[in-house]
């Protein structure tokens, strides 16, 4: 999927968060955006998902080509946008089996199996280590931070969006979660490599696992470098506020 954002411009409560921002993601592609707090990436995050809490005052969001604006949030997922959020929320009422299986449900034409999805589950399940009741129980209840991230990471091996927004996948894992979280989205982006993603991070470890083709930096509403991945070992080493030149450090070890 191609992803392209087009001098968006967008406020909430007449706050100017993205200015003029320009972005393109080509199928199959792996972008980083990184930089300080407040600086509106988990903003960017939401508008693609076309949440209504913010208003865009200018520019367009394409999808292969077509504006997405006009459509809602649910039509966009149709399409294949995932977003993994930064604290995926917990929903009483409905097993984490349950909301997968009506999800699956509505973006196909035919309704999956009940034999299959178990399978399919249980494999993704153990893929992931994650306890095994947690099919049965309620939508990310009692989780803790990992396992709301692993589970995540379970909805888009059960769904296979096509574009993947990961918004500080990151935070709230430990080293060993990490790295199972992230072998696992490996093994997706292998099984399917036109999938596009978007990881949005402050720091570099989980780059370091899943590679990016491509780093921007962000301030203050709007990409101010972009680079490879010696962007991001760069903005590690000298921070946010050090303007630099991607060739500088390249053979500085």
């Amino acid at each position: 999927m191609n992803l392209e954002i087009k001098d968006l411009n967008v406020s909430v409560k007449d706050k100017k968060i993205l200015n003029n921002f320009n972005l393109k993601i080509n199928t199959g592609e792996i972008h980083a955006i990184m930089g300080p707090n407040g600086t509106g990436k988990s903003t960017l995050s939401k508008v693609i998902l076309g949440d209504k809490n913010y208003t865009i005052e200018k520019g367009d969001i394409l999808v292969d080509n077509e504006s997405i604006l006009s459509l809602e949030t649910y039509e966009r997922a149709r399409k294949g946008i995932f977003l993994c959020y930064q604290n995926p929320i917990s929903i009483d009422g409905i097993t984490n089996s349950e909301f997968i299986r009506t999800a699956l449900n509505e973006q196909n034409e035919k309704k999956v199996g009940l034999y299959e999805f178990i399978k399919s589950m249980e494999k993704n399940i153990d893929s992931l280590k994650m306890q095994p009741d947690m099919m049965h129980r309620n939508l990310n209840q009692g989780f803790s931070g990992g396992e709301r991230k692993k589970n995540e990471v379970l909805q888009i091996k059960m769904l296979k969006p096509k574009f993947i927004i990961f918004d500080e996948l990151d935070s709230g894992l430990d080293v060993d979660s990490l790295k199972i979280v992230c072998d696992n989205i490996k093994e997706y982006l292998q099984e399917y490599p036109n999938t596009s993603v978007l990881l949005i991070t402050h720091y570099t470890r989980i780059l370091d696992y899943l590679k990016p083709q491509y780093v921007h930096m962000m301030k203050n509403g709007e990409i101010v470098e972009s680079g490879d991945y010696t962007l991001a070992k760069n903005i590690e080493k000298y921070g946010f506020d050090k303007t630099f030149f991607l060739g500088d450090d390249k053979n500085d070890e």
